[in-house]
C-alpha cells in the first residue's frame, strides 16, 4: 500500500533515531562503574582484562567508515550499520603480537539495550562474544552454552538462528539480537586494515 508522504513523516523519523541514539548511549552508560540502568554484568574495563590479561596490551582506536564500506558491511551482515564510527581494541602481546580485537556493540532488544563485547581472533573468526549489561528480564538471556557455540566462526559460517545458530525458546528476539550484532561486528571488522603494535 502506498502513500504521499507528509510533512510530518521525517520529524517522526528523526524523532526515532534519537530516542534509539539515547536507549543505545544508555546501554553504554551501563558500562560505566557505579550508574544505574540495565543489569551490569562487566564493565568495559573488567571485559577487557578478562579477554587480554596482562601482560597483553590493549590500543583503542578510532576507525571511519566510508559510505561504501559501511553499506557493503550492511549487505553481508544482513543486519544494521548505523553508525561510520568504528571503535576498536586491539591487543597485542608483550613480544608484539597481534592476540585479536575487541568491539563493543551495544542495540535494543525488545525495548530495553544490550552490551556486547565481541573480540575476533587474528584469523577474524570469534574469538568470544559476552553479554555486558542486559535491560530486558533476564529470562530473556541465553545460557551461556549458546553464546560458546559461535566461537570458531567465520561471518560466511551462517550466523543466523535457525540456521547456524539454535533457536532458544523464550530468548527468541535477545538471540536474534546478539546473531546480528556479531555478523556486524566480524562486517565492519572486514572493511579495517589490520591494527599495527604499538609504537609502529
Amino acid at each position: 500500500m502506498s502513500h504521499s508522504p507528509t510533512s510530518s513523516e521525517p520529524r517522526v523519523s528523526h524523532r526515532a533515531c534519537l530516542r534509539r541514539r539515547a536507549q543505545v548511549l544508555l546501554a553504554l552508560a551501563a558500562l560505566l562503574p557505579g550508574t544505574a540502568g540495565a543489569a551490569v554484568f562487566e564493565t568495559q574495563e573488567q571485559a577487557l582484562a578478562r579477554a587480554f590479561p596482562a601482560p597483553a596490551r590493549v590500543v583503542r582506536s578510532t576507525s571511519f567508515l566510508s559510505p561504501e564500506q559501511q553499506e557493503s558491511a550492511r549487505k553481508v551482515a544482513q543486519a544494521p550499520v548505523e553508525s561510520a564510527v568504528v571503535t576498536r581494541y586491539a591487543a597485542f602481546g608483550a613480544d608484539g603480537t597481534f592476540l585479536g580485537t575487541a568491539y563493543f556493540d551495544a542495540h535494543v532488544v525488545r525495548t530495553a539495550s544490550e552490551v556486547l563485547m565481541v573480540v575476533v581472533a587474528p584469523d577474524r573468526t570469534v574469538r568470544s562474544v559476552d553479554v555486558l549489561a542486559f535491560g530486558e528480564p533476564q529470562d530473556y538471556l541465553p545460557r551461556g552454552g549458546w553464546l560458546k557455540r559461535m566461537e570458531g566462526k567465520r561471518q560466511e559460517d551462517g550466523l543466523f538462528v535457525g540456521r547456524a545458530l539454535a533457536h532458544v525458546t523464550g530468548a527468541t528476539l535477545t538471540t536474534r539480537s546478539i546473531a546480528a550484532a556479531v555478523r556486524r561486528v566480524l562486517a565492519v571488522h572486514a572493511q579495517l586494515a589490520t591494527p599495527a603494535p604499538p609504537g609502529k
